[in-house]
């Protein structure tokens, strides 16, 4: 009897294969810029990146895992970037892409405190460069900020930048993040909020505090972001499909 052979799907395949990761990098990136050039786009809150930049301040950048297709166009390398970005094979597709807008990667998570990735991060800081993190990446649950996020912020000395988006046109994932992919040829906006400064000396309590402010602030702009595009609030996936954004949203 012939042995049964599993067949390969298309993403382990992509994952495998060093050459159809970089085609599929390429076609992403180009993806990206096609949306951007075919849809009208506003912007709120820009001055806050540009004013921390004029004072020399570096900063963390903080947006959800579900909505980073789009965020490189938003920074138009305002500055030296690196993003934070899961060191699964999943992660390094977007990683490579995001290299052509001139961000660069470092692989880990901010649930592990002692990482490379965390002194890494902080070496950046240190030079003046920027992170980006999504907090509540790479495994969720979405829209819920970890304390990994506050922990860098606390122990660099830099405040931390919210930043999302929303399109009118797009199609949300059934993934854990609900990934918002957008199409293009429609409305669409981004939104830069308050940077969150902290305090530099915190206790367990204060830096609880301070997580639950960056997730709510978060929470409150992907809400004002989706209002503005025509849409309602978005819950993050979970087997009750109740969340973060729905409990601040009152839906």
């Amino acid at each position: 009897m012939a042995k049964f052979t599993r067949p390969v799907t298309l993403r382990r395949r992509l994952l495998r294969n060093a050459r159809l990761r970089r085609v599929a990098c390429w076609v992403i990136h180009w993806y990206i810029r096609f949306v951007y050039l075919t849809t009208s786009w506003s912007i709120e809150g820009a001055e806050w990146p540009h004013r921390l930049r004029a004072e020399g301040q570096p900063f963390i950048l903080a947006f959800w895992h579900g909505r980073l297709l789009m965020i490189p166009m938003a920074w138009q390398r305002l500055a030296p970037m690196h993003m934070l970005i899961s060191a699964h094979p999943d992660g390094q597709i977007i990683a490579d892409a995001v290299t052509y807008f001139g961000v660069d990667s470092v692989a880990g998570s901010t649930s592990r405190g002692g990482s490379a990735a965390l002194r890494t991060m902080l070496k950046r800081l240190k030079a003046g460069d920027c992170v980006g993190i999504t907090p509540d990446g790479p495994r969720g649950p979405a829209m819920t900020a970890s304390s990994g996020i506050v922990n860098i912020a606390r122990l660099a000395r830099v405040p931390i930048l919210p930043i999302t988006y929303a399109t009118s046109r797009r199609r949300m994932l059934a993934t854990w993040d609900r990934f918002h992919l957008p199409w293009p040829f429609g409305r669409g906006v981004y939104l830069w909020g308050e940077p969150i400064k902290l305090a530099e000396e915190l206790d367990e309590p204060g830096l609880e505090c301070a997580r639950h402010l960056v997730e709510t602030r978060m929470i409150e702009m992907v809400r004002e972001a989706e209002r503005r595009v025509g849409h309602g609030v978005p819950a993050p996936a979970g087997s009750d499909g109740v969340g973060p954004a729905r409990r601040i949203a009152g839906s």
